[in-house]
């Protein structure tokens, strides 16, 4: 039990971190305007905190990541890395406006019955 709610902790972090890299680079982009190739430009990508706020979700989700990997099960555990693409979904609907398709719902439950499936599976195999 002591090991699930350490798994249940790590990916929950993970996924924070995650969704905050992708939506501080949504929202880095959206105030950077459009791409120019010029040291302006770069100048104020440089000074926009929402690209700081992606380094420190990048730097969150490694270190997650990393003590994920020491005690979880690869499979599964790749498997649920993927729930930040589930929650950087909604967040994009309720935060930015954006708008659910048909498909990208078959593709977020997709990922979550992958999920369970793959923990199924592993909780099967260790204990038989």
């Amino acid at each position: 039990m002591k090991k699930l709610y350490f798994y249940a902790i790590g990916f929950g972090v993970l996924m924070l971190f995650d969704t905050l890299t992708q939506v501080s680079i949504k929202l880095a982009s959206s105030h950077a305007g459009a791409f120019v190739m010029n040291l302006d430009w770069v100048l104020a990508v440089a000074h926009n905190p929402w690209v700081y706020g992606a380094v420190a979700g990048y730097f969150g989700a490694f270190i997650a990541w990393m003590t994920l990997l020491k005690h979880a099960p690869i499979g599964p555990a790749f498997a649920a890395s993927h729930l930040g693409v589930v929650a950087v979904l909604f967040i994009s609907v309720v935060y930015f406006g954006e708008h659910f398709s048909l498909m990208q719902v078959a593709g977020a439950l997709c990922i979550i019955v992958g999920i369970v499936f793959l923990s199924l599976s592993e909780a099967r195999a260790s204990h038989g």
